[in-house]
């Protein structure tokens, strides 16, 4: 199809046909025909010009947080049995999705000129993808645009289709907020999580039955009973995390949004490298429910990369569903400094004291405004302005002493931790 130089050359040719035609200049119908020959003499070049290309992409890694970068290769093979032509390759990516946030849009190419590679050779590139927003984006198609010597028809050809990037949300490394251990979430003080035969500590003795592995015999014991006892021991604590994101449109501005975004991912990283099992809840009716392994939370940040403010407001049905049984362990509500002038919304928040071990209020305050809202008893309170660290808020607030990981991974394993005093409450 003709370029916007092909286009600008057409227009010319019949204006200088016109103008001849209207004051009688043959000069004029000379330099129309002259246009119309390269419009037509472009256009039999590339039709005769064959592109029989195939390519690859491969982005490493696929998954990065926000600050990071990462690197597109690019393979291009000839499947012709002739040399290719020159081509110019283009990749093209987006810079914003649904709830990517503010600045966020457009989309830009990555383009490189190809020389002719040869009957089934193959040339590779690379380039730098940033990942400036949360998001998940498209990477592609790939294209290869074929031009005639004076740019004025182009054949473009799509020779890969398109990748996904996921751009997590920035997360700073935070001490683990205390959260209740134990199986039964609903406890309020540690206990066994369970006995059974494959546990760690010693929980206590009991008669050796029919099938019980003879290397948990406890022979101190059985000297002195003359009957067998074997070792009964405790399973491992299983900690449990909530985070509650408010996203309602009235207590949220773009700026205030990323950051809780970026809070709500940074607290349940925190607790995932510790061990618990992390749950995420928002105002718009989302429960990630608790789940372990790398899926779930690999599934919880990349609904944290697209989610956005707005939806229903379903604050209340969400509180509720806190106060039932079932619930329990460690909670943490990322909210805005302008719903905590709501006292309705703080007292309900604050009431699930009863249910949750440590309930914690991350409140997010406009990089202008002032600290606003009362604080309630017996929560915890970290307030955050827009643009600045919530880890030393965090950490002050919660008056925990940690020690920070050499390098924080995108998928994070569990991290070391050196709380000043033990978390569980």
């Amino acid at each position: 199809m003709p370029t916007r130089r092909g286009w600008a050359t057409a227009a010319g040719a019949v204006a200088l046909v016109a103008a001849g035609r209207i004051f009688g200049i043959f000069e004029l119908f000379v330099l129309g025909a002259g246009a119309a020959g390269l419009l037509v003499a472009g256009a039999v070049a590339v039709l005769v010009r064959q592109v029989d290309l195939d390519a690859s992409r491969t982005v490493h890694p696929t998954r990065v947080h926000v600050g990071a970068d990462s690197r597109v290769e690019l393979a291009v093979t000839n499947l012709s049995p002739r040399p290719s032509p020159v081509v110019a390759v283009r990749d093209t990516f987006t810079l914003a999705t649904p709830g990517a946030g503010a600045g966020a849009s457009g989309r830009r190419h990555a383009r490189f000129l190809l020389a002719p590679v040869g009957a089934g050779g193959r040339e590779s590139a690379s380039y730098r993808l940033p990942a400036d927003h949360r998001g998940i984006f498209a990477v592609g198609p790939l294209e290869a645009e074929v031009t005639d010597a004076f740019g004025l028809w182009s054949r473009v050809t799509t020779i890969a289709p398109s990748t996904e990037l996921t751009v997590y949300p920035t997360v700073e490394t935070l001490a683990p907020a205390g959260y209740t251990r134990g199986d039964d979430p609903t406890s309020g003080v540690p206990r066994p999580a369970s006995v059974g035969p494959n546990g760690e500590d010693l929980y206590g003795l009991r008669p050796y039955e029919m099938g019980d592995d003879l290397r948990r015999v406890h022979w101190p014991s059985t000297a002195r009973t003359g009957e067998l006892v074997v070792r009964q021991l405790e399973l491992p604590w299983q900690g449990r995390a909530t985070v509650l994101l408010d996203l309602r449109d009235a207590v949220h501005t773009d700026a205030t949004l990323e950051t809780a975004v970026s809070a709500a991912a940074s607290i349940l990283a925190g607790a995932w490298r510790q061990g618990a099992l992390v749950r995420l809840i928002t105002t718009d009716g989302t429960d990630s429910g608790f789940a372990p392994g790398h899926a779930h939370f690999d599934a919880v940040m990349e609904h944290l990369a697209i989610v956005s403010r707005g939806g229903p407001d379903g604050l209340d049905a969400v509180l509720g569903a806190l106060h039932r049984p079932g619930n329990g362990g460690g909670l943490t509500a990322v909210t805005t400094a302008a719903a905590l002038t709501a006292d309705a919304d703080v007292d309900r928040i604050a009431g699930l004291r009863g249910r949750f071990a440590s309930p914690t209020i991350v409140a997010v305050e406009g990089a202008g405004g002032r600290a606003a809202g009362r604080q309630p008893a017996g929560v915890s309170l970290v307030r955050v302005r827009v643009g600045t660290p919530l880890a030393t808020s965090w950490n002050r607030a919660l008056a925990v002493n940690w020690v920070r990981p050499t390098a924080p991974p995108t998928s994070p394993p569990p991290g070391k931790w050196a709380p000043s005093a033990p978390s569980d409450r």
